[in-house]
C-alpha cells in the first residue's frame, strides 16, 4: 500500500452519492487462500451509532454473497470517475463461481494485513468491521419503490434474491498519494 495514504474517515474526499454510482467500487471479501470481488454501484458512507461506517448491498445469488456471510471483515475499493470501466463492468458481470476473473482484468490486488485484499487502481481503500445486516423484505419496501425498483433492479428475480444489507465499521481508510 505504498502508493497509498491511511487517512480518518472524516478526511475521505468527494460526494459518497457519485462515488458509487458514477465512480463504481469493488467489494472483496474472503482470506488470503480464497477470496471474491464484485462491482457494486450501491453504497453508502456515514455515520452510525457514532461510528464511521459503509453500507454495501448483496444478493443471495452473487458468489461473493457467501464470502460476504463468512467474513467478518472485508474492503471497498472506490474508483475515479469513469476510470476502469472496462475491468469494473468484467468484475461485475462474470463469476469468480464459473471463471477466474482476476486473470487477465487489468487490476492489481493487494494483500492487506488480516488476510484482506485491495486494489492498487482504487481511488479510495476501506478496510470494514461488518456489524451488522439484514436481508431486504418485499413487504417492507414501499409500494411505489417496488413498481420502479423490481421491474429496473429485480427482473426475474425471486424475492428471496433481494439485497441483503452490510452495515460496517470503517476500520481504516486510505487515499492515493
Amino acid at each position: 500500500m505504498n502508493d497509498f495514504i491511511k487517512v480518518s474517515p472524516d478526511e475521505l474526499p468527494g460526494n459518497a452519492i457519485r462515488m458509487f454510482n458514477k465512480g463504481w467500487a469493488l467489494l472483496t471479501a474472503g482470506d488470503r487462500e480464497k477470496w471474491n470481488t464484485m462491482t457494486i454501484s450501491w453504497g453508502q458512507l456515514g455515520e452510525l451509532w457514532t461510528l464511521p461506517v459503509c453500507t454495501v448491498f448483496v444478493r443471495p445469488a452473487r458468489y461473493t454473497y457467501s464470502f460476504m456471510e463468512r467474513s467478518d471483515s472485508y474492503t471497498v475499493c472506490l474508483f475515479d470517475e469513469g476510470a476502469y470501466r472496462r475491468e469494473l463492468g468484467v468484475l461485475g458481470s462474470e463469476s469468480g463461481r464459473d471463471i477466474d476473473k482476476m486473470s487477465g482484468c487489468g487490476l492489481t490486488p493487494v494483500a492487506l494485513d488480516g488476510g484482506l485484499t485491495a486494489f492498487r487502481e482504487a481511488r479510495i481503500v476501506l478496510v470494514i468491521d461488518k456489524l451488522y445486516d439484514h436481508q431486504f423484505d418485499p413487504k417492507q419496501m414501499p409500494e411505489d419503490i417496488m413498481k420502479t425498483a423490481k421491474p429496473f433492479n429485480y427482473s426475474g428475480v425471486a424475492d428471496d434474491d433481494l439485497h441483503r444489507l452490510y452495515i460496517g465499521k470503517i476500520r481504516e481508510a486510505y487515499l492515493r498519494k
